[in-house]
């Protein structure tokens, strides 16, 4: 049997009970449709904003509400990131079902230890300043711990002012290390520094599906993609969420070359 498409999906950031549910039973239902499995991924906490002006995310017991319904109602998997040691402690480790180490954090190790040791499933997102191979760094500290329960996700490299480029080299380099590899298309064509919520300038959202068919063509195990019922008025990274249409045609485009691939 064909082993299925994994896909990460979800609001990049908790806004509240209604959006997430709202996209979570959207998700639920393309992943029966098109037949993928989904971890549903959503932030509580966003500590990289651009500025103190931004919105950071809910309370935490908020989030840990928000959290709780879409595992306990719609049994839907979890992950979600961790910026700081203090929130690792919380109840939230023990609700998601993966943990993720942030790109901007990854060479952290208190952190990536600290996440490592709470056992579960860890996700590390490679950061925008590494090249591919120092990623294994990360790797060999989560191990360290006894975790080998990891998957490594693909965000893009820093080439010049407010550009990511993705080097299709940097798939082979991550999968040498023997974990499944991801790659993070909306995260990849932002642009950083420019607010998000500018809808022309934050990001070119136009070339999400063309970077991810060549992704699933060179031979990565699933795609990490934020989507919102209502992108444009999102409260983080407005510019490159996808609108449940917009996800939907990207299924439909990437879905027939992982089955060629395969």
């Amino acid at each position: 049997m064909m082993k299925k498409m994994k896909i990460i999906s979800g609001n990049c950031i908790l806004e509240d009970l209604d959006t997430s549910i709202k996209t979570a039973e959207k998700l639920k239902d393309f992943s029966k449709k098109y037949d993928f499995d989904l971890v549903y991924k959503s932030s509580f906490r966003k500590d990289n904003r651009s500025s103190e002006k931004y919105y950071t995310g809910p309370s935490l017991e908020n989030s840990i509400k928000i959290f709780k319904h879409l595992k306990n109602k719609l049994g839907v998997e979890l992950i979600t990131d961790f910026h700081n040691l203090y929130e690792v402690e919380t109840e939230i480790s023990d609700v998601v079902d993966m943990l993720q180490i942030p790109a901007y954090l990854c060479m952290q190790t208190e952190l990536v230890l600290k996440i490592a040791n709470v056992g579960k499933p860890v996700n590390i997102k490679k950061g925008q300043f590494l090249h591919p191979e120092d990623v294994q760094k990360v790797v060999k500290k989560v191990e360290s711990t006894g975790n080998k329960n990891i998957t490594i996700t693909e965000r893009g490299t820093c080439f010049g002012y407010r550009d990511l480029v993705v080097d299709p080299r940097s798939f082979l380099y991550l999968k040498s290390f023997g974990y499944p590899v991801f790659f993070d298309a909306g995260h990849s064509i932002r642009k950083y520094g420019v607010p998000s919520s500018d809808l022309k300038s934050g990001g070119t959202k136009e070339f999400i599906n063309i970077l991810a068919k060549s992704a699933i063509a060179a031979g990565v195990d699933g795609i990490f993609i934020e989507v919102h019922p209502k992108p444009n008025i999102a409260k983080c990274d407005a510019a490159t969420q996808l609108s449940f249409n917009e996800f939907e045609k990207l299924i439909k485009e990437i879905k027939p070359i992982w089955e060629a691939v395969r």
